[in-house]
């Protein structure tokens, strides 16, 4: 089975699911916190070995003890994972902390403070705030007959 086929595409979506819904009910260690979410899977094309990208929503700590946990507790959740979908090998689970939501969060915010800067900028020198760029059609319309002007 080839890295990118149909089969193994297929494969990553149901493991992604099913450990989706492991994490969120199944798992009653207190590190592990309830806003953790399974963002991406990746399944070796041999079915021997699996990395899953989760996401947790809290402070450092809460992540470190998210991680712990899920470490901890990757045996179980591997049982539940052979019990719940059929495969020739269940793989070992190997997760790995992904910030790309909080990094994006992040930067959206940075944006948002210089854009708010820009526009107290202006105002104290007195200028209008710059609208939203729009862009007029090449073209005029005649709405009632849908013609073009010349």
């Amino acid at each position: 089975m080839r890295k990118n086929s149909v089969k193994n595409r297929k494969i990553n979506d149901e493991v992604r699911r099913v450990l989706a819904q492991i994490i969120s009910g199944g798992i009653k260690d207190p590190r592990i916190s309830p806003m953790t979410s399974v963002l991406a899977v990746e399944v070796a094309p041999d079915l021997k070995t699996c990395k899953v990208w989760v996401s947790v929503y809290g402070d450092d700590q809460k992540k470190q003890d998210t991680m712990e946990g899920l470490g901890s507790a990757a045996g179980f959740i591997r049982g539940e994972l052979a019990r719940r979908v059929n495969l020739r090998n269940t793989p070992q689970l190997r997760f790995i902390l992904d910030d790309s939501i909080a990094y994006g969060v992040e930067m959206s915010r940075r944006i948002d403070q210089v854009r708010a800067a820009d526009m107290r900028a202006e105002e104290m020198r007195g200028e209008e705030p710059d609208e939203e760029f729009v862009e007029e059609p090449d073209q005029e319309f005649d709405e009632e007959s849908g013609d073009e002007f010349q």
